[in-house]
C-alpha cells in the first residue's frame, strides 16, 4: 500500500527519524501548540516520539504519524496523527499540527480531507473522531467546515500540561462523508 498521499499542494508521507529537527522546530513552540498534549522540550523528545510511533499502518491500538510536506520544495510544514484506537479497528481518531508559519493557507484542510478519503476509501473505516479543546476556535472551525459534527462536551476530562481541561468530541461517519 502506497502511504505517500498527494494533494494539489502537499505530499503526506509517513514520519521518518530524519524529520526530527523540522518537527521540533514547530512542535516546541508552546504558545502556538498550547492546545496540544505533547510539546517536546528537546530533539531527543521528538526522536523518542518518532521511534514509538507505529511502523505499520492500520494496527489496532496504535498511533501512526504522517508528516505534511509542500510539493514544490519538500518543506515539512506539519504532521497528522492517526490513532487506530478500537480493537475492531473500525473507528479512528485524528489530530493535525501545523507550523504557525503556514497557518491560514488551507494546508490543514487539504491534508485532513485527503486523510479522511484515505481512511474511508482505502482502509474502509466506519467513523473518524477528533478531540478538541473548546478554546481552540481554529480547529473547531476546521472540522466543522469539513463536515464533522459535535457529539459531546466533556467537562475537565483531560489533564493536559498540568491542568484539567474540557474536551469537545467531534465525529464523521463514512456515510456522512460520502453524502457530501
Amino acid at each position: 500500500m502506497n502511504l505517500n498521499l498527494e494533494t494539489e499542494r502537499l505530499v503526506i508521507r509517513p514520519v521518518r527519524l530524519e524529520d526530527k529537527v523540522n518537527i521540533f522546530e514547530y512542535r516546541s513552540d508552546s504558545e502556538t501548540n498550547k492546545y496540544q498534549g505533547w510539546i517536546p522540550k528537546t530533539i531527543e523528545d521528538v526522536e523518542f516520539f518518532i521511534n514509538r510511533t507505529a511502523k505499520q499502518i492500520n494496527m489496532p491500538e496504535t498511533w501512526f504519524q504522517f508528516v505534511l510536506t509542500k510539493k514544490e520544495n519538500q518543506k515539512l510544514i506539519g504532521d497528522l496523527g492517526v490513532h487506530f484506537w478500537d480493537k475492531q479497528n473500525m473507528q479512528i481518531e485524528i489530530g493535525c499540527t501545523l507550523n504557525k508559519n503556514f497557518h491560514y493557507n488551507g494546508y490543514a484542510t487539504e491534508a485532513v480531507r485527503k486523510i479522511i478519503d484515505f481512511l474511508f476509501i482505502e482502509l474502509h473505516k466506519h467513523r473518524i473522531i477528533t478531540s478538541i479543546d473548546p478554546d481552540n476556535e481554529r480547529s473547531i472551525r476546521l472540522v466543522e467546515r469539513i463536515g464533522f459534527r459535535k457529539e459531546a462536551h466533556f467537562i475537565e476530562s483531560l489533564f493536559v500540561n498540568g491542568k484539567w481541561v474540557d474536551d469537545l468530541a467531534y465525529a464523521l461517519t463514512k456515510k456522512n462523508w460520502e453524502s457530501k
